[in-house]
């Protein structure tokens, strides 16, 4: 979190932003004086030094993760690609369900997407809603159009219309709350402005930014919005994933094993009122599940 210092120099006071980050197993501290005077658009000039930290620390990783993979996909057969996009669809759906409470292994996911083996003595509801997890899966990857409203109600109507056709594909019109967590999602009025308002931003942002931080600022945002009366994490990283699939990236599965360092960062992140602080895990997260792209420079 970028930090606002006053510091006094020859009888006069000037202000400071100032950063304390960890890389390559080293504290590194980054500061820039601001002025005498604290600015209007203190909150874009806080955004813009941690856009230069980010360029310096990750950005770097994230265009030769890039670079070796679309290379990588290039040279690979393509059954072969067609093979790996299937094992990553069976892991995403396991483990974005699981998250969420799914009682199928990882096996049985498999088993169920793969070779049409429905697993005994598991509910009915998690069978169906990994397999249309996996239709949407398809689905996103061959969207052609950009995130809006429209899409994310279709994609959320398609993973939920078997098994809770009641809130399927609809905005709530009622407050809900986030099991485990003090923060409070908007109410249910808010809804319309907020989601317009995200909608917006990534439309303004998605050219600019970078796909990798896009991704994880449009999952951490969604998620404060919290849309949908369930569901909201399952779409959510299928937003995540879209970006980066759309920009040439690898997709990320975030693990069932991981999810207490997900969700402590998404609870910081909505507490503090910093969206970089999720992104931040994310960058760690995507560099530790990437690292065999950097590896092969």
């Amino acid at each position: 979190m970028v930090a606002l210092k006053k510091r006094g120099a020859n009888g006069k006071s000037f202000y400071y932003l100032s950063h304390t980050y960890r890389q390559k197993g080293k504290v590194r501290y980054k500061e820039t004086k601001i002025g005498d005077k604290l600015p209007g658009d203190l909150a874009k000039l806080k955004s813009e030094f941690l856009q230069g930290i980010y360029k310096e620390k990750w950005f770097v990783d994230f265009g030769e993760i890039r670079k070796a993979y679309l290379k990588e996909q290039k040279l690979m057969p393509s059954e072969i690609r067609e093979k790996n996009l299937e094992a990553f669809a069976v892991r995403f759906t396991y483990d974005t369900n699981r998250i969420e409470g799914s009682m199928l292994t990882l096996g049985e996911t498999g088993a169920l997407l793969i070779e049409g083996i429905s697993p005994k003595d598991r509910p009915m509801r998690d069978v169906k809603e990994a397999e249309s997890h996996r239709r949407v899966f398809y689905s996103m990857l061959s969207h052609k159009g950009d995130l809006s409203i429209g899409i994310t109600l279709a994609w959320h109507k398609e993973l939920f219309g078997e098994t809770k056709p009641g809130l399927a594909g609809k905005i709530r019109d009622y407050g809900v709350y986030i099991t485990n967590s003090t923060f409070r999602p908007p109410a249910a009025v808010e809804l319309q402005t907020r989601l317009l308002e995200f909608f917006r931003w990534y439309s303004r942002e998605e050219s600019r930014m970078n796909p990798v931080e896009l991704a994880a600022l449009v999952h951490v945002k969604f998620e404060t919005i919290h849309p949908f009366g369930d569901g909201n994490g399952r779409v959510g990283r299928l937003l995540m994933n879209f970006v980066l699939h759309r920009n040439g990236y690898p997709m990320i599965d975030i693990r069932y094993q991981n999810r207490k360092g997900y969700y402590r960062a998404l609870e910081r992140a909505h507490i503090k009122n910093d969206d970089g602080v999720f992104a931040q895990w994310f960058f760690k997260r995507y560099i530790k599940e990437n690292g065999m792209y950097l590896k092969a420079r």
